[in-house]
């Protein structure tokens, strides 16, 4: 009980802090159920004068640095929940970037030393004062030498001190909030609030352990090897642990720096349709992509290549959710509405209590308005959201990979836009879209699942004998255990009594056939 209160203690403190950067002005009274507009309208009282005149997304950085590290990562995960947050909010918290004060070189020499159990100065003989900092590490560049006497740049990723000790604390007033959440608006269960901060917290504690985000950066490189355009750092394996990470340095141009790349030679038009055409490939043929793709995690390499860091954000789709994107996109693009609904109650993603067609109906209504417009006024990441709008209407259970898959969208096509103004999401997307659907819903994919199919038979003809034998054992012990025959404890009566009582007929009948089950093993 006193871990609760104190939760939410802290969760009031963090309330004020919001409240006086101005960030419950942000929220839409009337998107706020009735329990909670009273503290909506009291925290508005609260906010300081100069922040009614800061841009939103200031508010909300403002506010969320002042709360520490873990807020900041929360922001950024519920810039992914429009759903949740409302639009607003989610655009505001896109923009939060982890630009929090570095922790200083000593403190990081310290967590080095104590991880790789060698001073510094003998593993990296240069090393530079931190060049980055976020919420979770900080990043300084570094220099090694190789076997043969060459020295080679690296970056050195280095875990905040104390991070996860304040991490789990922050979390325990997530998870108050969520609760309280849950409680004030029922209608917000769907949204699953406590399900949301388990997907942080195994997020979270999978960035704060260093070797899972190299893991995750080795599988994406084995996954893009041969992939026009792209590439990742290479791992220095030798000099990573838990709570550092050495990596290849990239010596590129920023995303955020389009003068500089057209500077540098390369043509941004054909930088933006590579990197949106490495990100659909990644989502739909791989079911793993980067998921926190802004203009800071990119770079342009000498090559022209796209370049991605920072891999502590991974998103992974199940086949069947390739299967629901590729679909939609491509029913969107041929129009068939009816298929779009179809595939969404194929999934089970609609409940099968609604029509298709009223389905499809609603879908037209987003489909429509985008043809006939010129191709680089349409965004896929818009067109996902609204489709996420709609399927609300139709009791769609809230789907946090796809979530992912669509906010990563919305930054993506973001970053290529800024590049590229012109440019043209369907003609980019278009050849990734069409090879996954020939690929995997043709002849040759048709042909793939049916062999997983038999696969599958067969694995399950090998277990037969295990089952049958397994089912000869339970036989024999409940002919054992009837041998003198059938006798029903008090407790069963008594439940047959309790079933029959409150009138639940399929407990009853689920009771009573036991009973039969037992009487027929006992006289056969």
């Amino acid at each position: 009980m006193a871990l609760g209160i104190a939760a939410l203690f802290r969760l009031a403190s963090a309330g004020f802090v919001l409240a006086r950067e101005g960030a419950f002005s942000l929220v839409d009274i009337e998107d706020v159920p009735p329990p909670a507009r009273l503290g909506v309208r009291i925290g508005r009282l609260m906010e300081r004068r100069s922040a009614a005149v800061a841009d939103r997304g200031e508010r909300i950085t403002a506010a969320l640095n002042k709360l520490g590290p873990s807020y900041v990562k929360l922001g950024q995960f519920m810039a992914t929940r429009p759903d949740f947050v409302g639009e607003d909010v989610a655009d505001a918290l896109g923009r939060l970037r982890d630009e929090i004060e570095p922790f200083g070189e000593e403190a990081a020499r310290v967590v080095i030393e104590r991880n790789l159990g060698k001073p510094v100065d003998v593993i990296f003989p240069q090393f530079s004062p931190p060049i980055a900092a976020a919420s979770i590490a900080q990043v300084h560049k570094a220099e090694i030498v190789e076997a043969d006497g060459t020295t080679r740049a690296v970056a050195v990723k280095v875990l905040r001190p104390g991070v996860r000790s304040r991490f789990r604390r922050d979390l325990e007033t997530f998870y108050a909030g969520a609760r309280l959440v849950d409680r004030i608006d029922p209608a917000m269960q769907r949204l699953k609030p406590i399900a949301v901060v388990d997907t942080l917290a195994r997020s979270v504690s999978m960035e704060m352990d260093l070797r899972l985000e190299a893991a995750a950066l080795s599988e994406m490189a084995e996954r893009t090897q041969g992939d026009p355009g792209f590439r990742v750092p290479t791992i220095d394996w030798a000099r990573t642990a838990r709570d550092v990470l050495t990596l290849e340095w990239i010596d590129g141009v920023k995303l955020s720096d389009p003068a500089g790349i057209a500077a540098a030679g390369h043509d941004l038009k054909a930088v933006a349709r590579r990197l949106m055409q490495a990100f659909l490939r990644h989502a739909m043929r791989d079911g793993f992509f980067h998921a926190d793709m802004h203009q800071g995690n990119l770079f342009v390499d000498a090559a022209g290549d796209v370049v991605a860091v920072d891999f502590g954000i991974m998103g992974r789709l199940g086949r069947a959710e390739r299967r629901f994107l590729a679909e939609i996109l491509y029913g969107f693009i041929r129009r068939d509405y009816l298929r779009i609904a179809e595939v969404h109650m194929e999934a089970g993603y609609v409940p099968a209590r609604h029509a298709p067609e009223d389905f499809a109906q609603a879908l037209r209504a987003i489909g429509e308005p985008i043809h006939g417009q010129p191709a680089s006024d349409i965004s896929m990441a818009n067109l996902l959201t609204l489709l996420f709008e709609v399927t609300e209407l139709f009791d769609m259970q809230t789907r946090p990979e796809l979530l992912m898959l669509q906010k990563t969208m919305v930054v993506v096509e973001g970053v290529a836009r800024s590049l590229d103004p012109e440019f043209d999401m369907w003609e980019a997307s278009e050849p990734v879209v069409r090879e996954w659907i020939e690929r995997n819903l043709g002849p040759v994919g048709k042909l793939e699942e049916a062999a997983t199919g038999l696969g599958e038979i067969g694995h399950a003809v090998t277990r037969l004998p295990v089952m049958l034998q397994h089912g000869a054992r339970i036989a024999q012990q409940l002919s054992d255990a009837t041998r003198d025959g059938l006798t029903l404890s008090p407790e069963t009566v008594e439940a047959i009594g309790r079933a029959e009582g409150r009138g639940n007929r399929w407990l009853t009948i689920g009771v009573w056939l036991a009973v039969i089950l037992l009487a027929w093993n006992a006289f056969t």
